[in-house]
């Protein structure tokens, strides 16, 4: 059995991998437990922030910053925040690579005896095995280390197990975790494997003389790389003759891609005995290497500190990316809203406009009226001037109750078509709008219902909304008047024909319309104020008109909301907080902050050491 050192990579692959170069301090050894307390504090408050966050919409990056988010997370859980609390517990070596690469076989090899059961069908190792020496039981209860997995002592292919295995042929202060194959045609341990790995001290990576080249091994070691995670490789099941070739060329490979540090062990392809372990001599250096560290605390701190640092590092940096991918969350959400709100905003004021500018004075609601009010001498007059005598106008109103209904309906009739009108159109545009992006789209298309037309009961909402202002209106009228009942003007109109009157008056508020129709529709406005103002005098007419008005805008208002919620209620439910962020960003540079007090005060306190 041999050890490879790699060949020094070339200058291009040394500066590949030396962007973080002086960030690469590892987090100090020496400090003090106000100090580590406060990492711990600052390590929590950044694991809460990338929980809260949300990233619903599929924009383009999301899916890779929504994996991201859950593997940092998973991280402080189940490595980063449990190991700087436990910074005496053993040095965990997780043993994982692809499928058919030996892991299991090699455990039991380190070990001496059978504590993990190699499988004949693929995928083989299905649930943890963690090994550690009857000591060190203590460090990998509950509250360590995927704390979601159940603890045995039994061997079982569950794998929502961790079954521990206690043995004094391991060296105290070291645990080797079989791990699931990266691999794995089941994704369930493909994710465990990952889980495992980010919750190691130092990975020993096993890999294959035919699977070395793979993507997926090579995919896991870049990942190591970037957070300066210690690992170790062994190149298992190599043919004699080709080891030498195969391990130089996995060396080179290893230094180009950030890893010329990392030791390479060959294991050759040799006999398994029947309890399934290759010759001691097959492992011997591999084992000799894991016992020194285990029996050097300085040298097993030193593992622990690179892995532990080149991960808090990592989170931080990482942490800005997600943060990025919020706010483009943030922004998206921010736009869709806007979208919507304009298109109801738009149909609030045009229905606003419409109802108060005497387009409603036209048609059945126009005729209806001057049934009531009459359409000889009087209106033909109202058409040419402006004055006359109020009782002139009192005496020439022949409408009667019936005829006062009959405008009711059809003011009713009219406010409610051109309400559900403009319904219409907004549900139409706001549908546009969203089908413009691809985050809108699948929103549209988890909505539940058509989103592009008014909901299904709108109109009987509407109808109700216009009865009950017919009713407010009326009961305006009837409160004004409560002491003008007996007056033969209050008798000669009656409640309902004031009310329709009020309504004409409404309708006809900024006299917006041109053309022919403003004659008609400005002479029957003018016409019901005349009628009002016999009844109530000027100053009560301006008010009943102003409050009607009023609560016919908030009914409008309430009832076009109410169809505006279909769209801003999907957008609250994904729960996208404007402020996650800028939480993330703050809560990644308190981290920073506090890694670069740290090393700062561990280089003053070298420098203060070595001063003569």
């Amino acid at each position: 059995m041999s050890e490879h050192e790699p060949e020094q990579p070339t200058g291009e692959q040394v500066t590949e991998h030396s962007d973080d170069a002086a960030d690469q301090t590892p987090f100090p050894g020496r400090r003090t437990p106000d100090a580590t307390t406060a990492m711990v504090t600052a390590l929590v408050r950044l694991r809460g922030a990338l929980q809260e966050a949300r990233l619903p919409l599929e924009l383009p990056g999301a899916e890779d910053q929504r994996a991201s988010q859950a593997e940092m997370v998973d991280q402080l859980e189940d490595y980063v925040i449990p190991r700087l609390m436990t910074l005496d517990a053993p040095l965990l070596a997780v043993v994982g690579g692809s499928t058919g690469a030996g892991k299991s076989t090699l455990v039991n090899s380190l070990v001496g005896t059978r504590v993990t059961i190699p499988g004949v069908l693929r995928p083989t190792t299905r649930s943890p095995v963690l090994v550690h020496h009857p000591d060190d039981a203590k460090w990998f209860g509950q509250d360590r280390l995927l704390p979601e997995l159940e603890r045995v002592s039994r061997q079982t292919n569950d794998p929502e197990a961790l079954q521990l295995v206690s043995s004094t042929a391991m060296s105290p202060g070291l645990a080797i975790l079989d791990a699931p194959d990266i691999d794995s045609v089941e994704e369930r341990n493909r994710v465990l494997a990952a889980q495992l790995l980010a919750a190691a001290d130092l990975w020993l990576f096993v890999t294959s003389a035919a699977r070395y080249a793979d993507q997926v091994p090579w995919d896991f070691l870049r990942k190591a790389a970037e957070r300066s995670a210690a690992v170790a490789i062994v190149l298992d099941r190599t043919p004699p003759d080709a080891v030498d070739t195969i391990s130089t060329h996995l060396a080179r490979m290893l230094a180009s891609r950030g890893l010329k540090d990392s030791p390479l062990f060959s294991v050759e392809e040799g006999p398994v005995s029947d309890m399934g372990l290759l010759p001691s001599s097959s492992v011997i250096e591999i084992r000799q290497w894991l016992q020194a560290l285990a029996e050097d605390q300085e040298a097993r701190a030193a593992v622990v500190q690179q892995t532990l640092d080149g991960a808090i590092r990592t989170l931080g940096r990482r942490t800005h990316t997600v943060a990025d991918a919020a706010t483009e969350q943030t922004e998206a959400v921010r736009r869709l809203r806007d979208d919507a709100n304009d298109a109801y905003d738009r149909a609030v004021t045009a229905v606003g406009e419409a109802s108060a500018d005497g387009t409603l004075l036209r048609g059945e609601v126009l005729a209806r009226w001057q049934e009531f009010v009459g359409t000889g001498e009087l209106l033909r007059s109202l058409e040419t001037r402006v004055g006359w005598i109020r009782d002139k106008v009192v005496n020439a109103v022949k409408g009667k109750p019936q005829q006062a209904e009959r405008v009711t309906v059809a003011v009713e009739s009219g406010l409610e078509t051109l309400i559900l009108e403009h319904a219409e159109a907004a549900a139409e545009r706001a549908e546009a709008s969203w089908h413009s992006t691809a985050a809108g789209q699948i929103l549209l298309k988890d909505a539940g219902e058509d989103l592009g037309r008014a909901s299904r009961d709108f109109r009987r909402k509407a109808e109700r909304a216009v009865r009950d202002w017919q009713s407010d209106v009326l009961e305006m009228v009837r409160t004004e008047g409560a002491d003008k009942r007996s007056t033969a003007r209050f008798l000669a109109f009656g409640v309902n024909g004031l009310s329709v009157a009020l309504m004409v008056v409404v309708f006809a508020h900024t006299a917006g319309v041109t053309g022919a129709e403003a004659g008609i529709a400005g002479g029957s406005a003018v016409l019901g104020q005349k009628l009002l103002e016999a009844v109530f005098g000027d100053q009560a007419v301006r008010s009943l008109a102003d409050r009607a008005r009023r609560r016919l805008e908030a009914a409008v208002g309430e009832l076009l909301d109410s169809e505006r919620r279909r769209y801003t209620d999907l957008l609250d439910s994904l729960q996208v907080a404007p402020e996650a962020p800028e939480r993330m960003r703050a809560a990644a540079r308190k981290v920073d902050d506090l890694r670069y007090a740290a090393t700062h005060t561990t280089q003053v306190s070298v420098t203060e050491d070595t001063e003569p």
